[in-house]
């Protein structure tokens, strides 16, 4: 588990490797994570955007960048907390991913909080390394 909190709000990622969805002898890896974002604050936040900069192994980075997780903006309220899935293939069998989410105060105030920076690991690489 991974965490990163900017301005109250609260980020946790739980990567989890998929061997039923992945291929190693043909290169194909997939992960998902489940992210929590919890405010933690005193005023009502939108999540509007998303930026993702995904690497792998090999240092090849991907940038994703997109309106919202899951076709929504979610809308926290003090308290509140929005939880989501979400998954990434990779050519290789390890990698990591970081970001940020472009926020909103309920006043129209933009803002961006970090995705905590998350390791992507298969329990293939790490029979091959001994």
């Amino acid at each position: 588990m991974y965490k990163a909190t900017t301005r109250d709000i609260q980020v946790t990622v739980t990567p989890r490797f998929h061997p039923e969805r992945s291929s190693p002898e043909d290169g194909q890896y997939f992960w998902a994570y489940t992210i929590e974002i919890a405010n933690l604050g005193d005023e009502t936040v939108r999540l509007k955007t998303r930026h993702w900069r995904i690497t792998d192994a090999v240092g090849r980075m991907q940038e994703v960048r997109g309106a919202g997780v899951v076709g929504e903006q979610p809308v926290l309220r003090p308290g509140q907390v929005f939880q989501y899935t979400s998954g990434v293939p990779l050519p290789t069998a390890s990698g990591f991913m970081t970001g940020s989410y472009g926020m909103e105060t309920i006043g129209g105030e933009p803002f961006e909080i970090a995705i905590p920076t998350f390791s992507l690991d298969s329990p293939t690489e790490a029979r091959t390394i001994n």
